[in-house]
């Protein structure tokens, strides 16, 4: 469910409330069912839903299961921010749909917003998000985050860290990673027999052969060496503000970005209320929209449920997917 401050509950009742969803699959959501009552009623949806305790857990024949983590007792003016109860509560959710798929009862988790800060008031700093959790939850070390829209696909090379960490941060390891994990990804859940990886270059005009660093040639070049070496149709380093244009040609089918905001700012501009997060790397699917908490809007029937729809969709067609090449 997410922060209990935020959007999380809003999203989750309203991406339910779509009929041609819950034909699909049956849903489990770990959170509040009080919070999630009461957004559903705000929002005059009539959401079917079975209510269980968290520690009863097990496959379920209804359509809606939601497991309560009444024990945190959020206030009923719960203050929308961050705040170390809100921390606790979205961690516990989280752990516990860890648990959950680890033990086979779930196919696929959809993680709704989480708060960084609420992380770290409860104690949890060492996880700037959630991406960093499942993969040590897993024990998994080479994950990256894929942002999935109609028009694009991009993954990142370096996911929350500052600009001035990427020079100590950036090894050959660190770009040939996303291409290796893009590269199965597109194969194994997208169906793309031989996938065509484009490679954004690290500085302006990608380095300009040296001219504004030699990160492309010192960096990138090895790591696409690498993974052409092992059958993956790869190539680059391309000027980021290019790049992602002759994508949207389809000359590409995902572009490896090599930080955060280089690869998230064409995704949000072409697909804001469409693009979903996926998680490469894991032993299990995981999605999640492609927006945070918005603590300004949370608990006033405002939120947009388009991308926690999305990624609830392609939650679906990835574990169909799944199913079907095992």
């Amino acid at each position: 469910m997410g922060d209990p401050a935020g959007v999380g509950a809003e999203i989750v009742v309203k991406a339910l409330a779509e009929p041609s969803l819950r034909r699909q699959a049956r849903f489990v959501v770990f959170g509040l069912a009080e919070q999630m009552e009461y957004t559903a009623d705000q929002a005059e949806i009539a959401l079917p839903v079975f209510c269980d305790r968290h520690e009863n857990i097990r496959r379920y024949p209804h359509e809606v299961v939601v497991l309560d983590y009444d024990e945190f007792g959020l206030p009923s003016a719960q203050p929308r921010g961050a705040s170390k109860l809100g921390g606790q509560a979205s961690m516990a959710f989280c752990e516990g749909a860890i648990d959950a798929a680890r033990a086979g009862l779930i196919d696929a988790i959809v993680t709704a917003p989480i708060a960084k800060q609420s992380w770290a008031m409860a104690g949890f700093r060492r996880f700037p998000g959630h991406t960093e959790l499942l993969a040590e939850k897993f024990g998994v070390r080479n994950v990256a985050m894929m942002f999935v829209a109609p028009q694009l696909r991009v993954v990142l090379a370096t996911i929350h860290n500052s600009l001035l960490e990427l020079r100590n941060l950036f090894t050959i390891g660190r770009v040939f990673t996303p291409i290796d994990l893009a590269h199965r990804a597109l194969r194994e859940w997208f169906g793309i027999e031989r996938p065509r990886i484009a490679v954004c270059g690290l500085n302006p005009h990608a380095g300009e052969g040296g001219q504004f660093g030699d990160e492309e040639a010192r960096v990138i070049e090895p790591a696409l060496l690498m993974a052409t070496e092992v059958g993956i149709d790869a190539s680059g380093p391309f000027p980021a503000d290019t790049v992602f244009l002759k994508a949207l040609d389809g000359k590409f089918d995902c572009v490896v970005a090599m930080y955060h905001d280089q690869g998230l700012l064409p995704i949000k501009l072409l697909a804001w209320r469409e693009a979903v997060n996926v998680t490469l790397g894991l032993p299990v699917i995981r999605t999640s929209p492609d927006h945070g908490t918005a603590f300004d809007i949370a608990g006033k029937n405002k939120a947009d449920p388009s991308s926690m729809r999305h990624a609830i969709q392609l939650a679906i067609d990835l574990a169909k997917q799944r199913g079907e090449t095992k």
